[in-house]
């Protein structure tokens, strides 16, 4: 049996080894300590000439809610409106979405280009193969739309110029609203058209009709029921009186009634029947025609961008501490791997 415990002479080896570990470590720093100080200084230095070099970009940003996407005539003209028909009312999530999805679209996207000339502003060639590729990879980094935990939608643009910034951000905030507003309208001025068409239409019928009832009228025909009871009285009232002539004559009124009273109420039904639905017909003409030739605000803006005094990008000093530290870390693996392949060397040689 040992007279020294186990425990105590592998913990005293553990320390002897970490002790070893620290002072090889210590070492391995001072030994090539001037070669990483100057690389470091020399990172740093190359790193701030870059990022000097990088040009500044101004930040802009306009902050929007959606509106509720609602019809204008059933919010302002129907009386049964449901209750999220508000145009006071905040958009949803569902609105959130789609009001980033038309930012995103290629339509205001165009449009900003045209405007503001980005592929010149950009210094991309026009006969480059692949303007247009570079040119949306330009707008994207430059111009982005992202949600805000409050249901909210932030614009941002990113340029050299921090007016053009600003008047980039508010014109795709403008532009939202004309996108919105001709989709909506191309779709409302359909359907105007098909219920003016079946409106027109139906007037037209009705007035037909009209001109048919008039022409029975001036017949003698005015209302068949009440005609055809007072007639029928007075006939059996002039039999009785003994009056032929007066007789004859209501014979010859019962006889045209008879020929035209079913004509008559015919036409008379129908005419009621026409005119209730044109009724209806007219409301919905009357919304259509809101709809397709009225025009309102899609969203709500909170803030509206404006010049920045301060740069945005680049952030100089970020990117000379990292390009720093990031240079030292690989000289000190490569060192580290020179170091072990020395060693390496040295014991197969040995």
């Amino acid at each position: 049996m040992s007279d020294f415990p186990t425990g105590n002479i592998s913990s005293e080896r553990s320390r002897n080894e970490n002790i070893f570990n620290s002072t090889h470590l210590l070492s391995f720093f001072y030994k090539w300590r001037k070669t990483v100080v100057a690389i470091g200084v020399l990172a740093a230095v190359s790193s701030s000439v870059v990022a000097y070099l990088i040009p500044e970009k101004f930040k802009s940003t306009v902050i929007l809610f959606p509106a509720t996407s609602v019809s204008i005539s059933k919010s302002l003209m129907s009386q049964n409106a449901p209750p999220n028909s508000d145009l006071l009312h905040f958009g949803e999530e569902d609105d959130m979405e789609r009001m980033l999805q038309v930012l995103n679209s290629e339509e205001i996207r165009e449009r900003i280009v045209k405007k503001y000339k980005l592929d010149e502003h950009y210094g991309i060639e026009k006969d480059n193969k692949y303007r247009r590729t570079l040119l949306r990879q330009e707008y994207d980094d430059n111009i982005q739309f992202r949600k805000t935990e409050y249901m909210s939608v932030k614009i941002e643009v990113l340029d050299r110029d921090p007016q053009m910034a600003s008047n980039i951000a508010n014109d795709i905030a403008s532009l939202y609203d004309s996108s919105m507003v001709r989709m909506k309208r191309d779709r409302s001025t359909e359907a105007f058209k098909i219920v003016e068409r079946e409106y027109l239409l139906l007037q037209k019928d009705i007035s037909s009709k009209e001109d048919s009832l008039h022409k029975l009228m001036i017949l003698g025909v005015n209302d068949y029921e009440s005609q055809a009871e007072r007639l029928n009285e007075a006939l059996g009232k002039a039999i009785v009186e003994g009056k032929a002539g007066a007789a004859a004559e209501l014979e010859q009124k019962i006889k045209t009634l008879s020929a035209y009273g079913t004509a008559y109420m015919g036409l008379r039904d129908n005419l009621y029947r026409m005119r209730e639905q044109s009724n209806q017909l007219k409301d919905k003409y009357e919304e259509a025609k809101v709809d397709a030739q009225q025009s309102i605000s899609e969203k709500f803006v909170v803030d509206r961008a404006f010049p920045a005094e301060k740069k945005s990008y680049p952030v100089r000093w970020i990117i000379v501490v990292v390009a720093t530290i990031s240079t030292l870390i690989v000289t000190l693996l490569v060192i580290a791997l020179l170091e072990n392949f020395r060693t390496i060397q040295k014991t197969i040689k040995d």
